[in-house]
């Protein structure tokens, strides 16, 4: 783990390597998509690492839910996930960064909306008042916010289960001077499932965030597109970004668990696309 005083993040130096290819996506050397999602072997969630030690290296799957924007559907998108996938997984949320907790509480929204028992919930992380960015509430509130201190808490949790991780805003989101959301991704070393809207200008912004994610080599589940159905804007966002849409999320009216519930049986990864790392 870094510490804080070493830990340079992508406002700090770049990304090392050569870019990835702008189509397929980058995985652990021997691991499939599924893999690195829900893990696979008797002993799923834990891999021996180092080759001339017996160090264990404890790793958790899941996911790391996050959007071409703010108020794009994540936290609806992340309840939504436990209604498709709790009968054949168990799974719990995290959210490690909230700001405007004074009018947006995500863990008690996804709590709510995804029915959630106390069990499916990993309510620890940084809490800030004001809606704005990360960095922004955490220097009016005097604290800073480090990738060191989020992955302190991210050991502290549970390795049985498989995550659902939500982030704040976009990927390029700052947390401090050095540091980006993107920085805590790719240090938790999740797949990202990127929530977009379906309307005008999403292809611009989808393709940006995949375009961001595979740079840092963050392998990348699907997209969900949340508003009117737009087969136009889906067709180009798998065609251009090389990425499959698992689901287009309808505007609720009224949002409720039911509702939610019956819309992610049926429309969110009908295929299975995800299923298939749970054997």
């Amino acid at each position: 783990m870094h510490g804080e005083g070493d830990f340079e993040g992508s406002l700090g130096r770049g990304v090392s390597g050569s870019i990835p290819p702008a189509f397929g996506v980058v995985y652990g050397a021997s691991e499939s998509l599924s893999e690195a999602i829900f893990g696979g072997g008797s002993e799923a969630g834990v891999r021996v690492g180092g080759t001339d030690t017996n160090e264990v290296v404890v790793t958790r799957r899941g996911l790391f839910v996050t959007g071409t924007d703010t108020n794009v559907g994540k936290t609806v998108v992340s309840a939504a996930l436990f209604h498709r996938y709790r009968s054949e997984v168990s799974l719990c949320y995290w959210k490690p960064v909230q700001t405007g907790i004074e009018q947006d509480d995500d863990t008690a929204t996804v709590r709510a909306l995804g029915e959630c028992t106390d069990g499916e919930i990993f309510d620890q992380g940084v809490r800030l008042p004001r809606p704005v960015s990360p960095h922004l509430a955490a220097r009016w509130a005097g604290r800073r916010i480090t990738v060191a201190a989020l992955l302190a808490l991210w050991e502290s949790a549970p390795v049985s289960v498989r995550w659902i991780v939500e982030g704040a805003g976009g990927v390029l989101v700052p947390l401090n001077e050095g540091e980006l959301m993107v920085d805590l991704m790719r240090a938790l070393h999740l797949p990202a499932l990127i929530v977009a809207r379906s309307t005008l200008g999403t292809i611009n912004h989808t393709l940006l965030t995949v375009e961001a994610l595979r740079y840092r080599a963050i392998p990348i589940a699907g997209v969900v597109m949340v508003g009117p159905p737009n087969p136009e804007n889906r067709r180009a966002i798998e065609e251009y970004g090389g990425v499959p849409v698992l689901g287009e999320m309808p505007w609720f009216e009224p949002l409720t668990p039911e509702g939610l519930r019956t819309w992610a049986q049926a429309g969110l990864d009908p295929d299975g696309r995800l299923r298939e790392g749970w054997a």
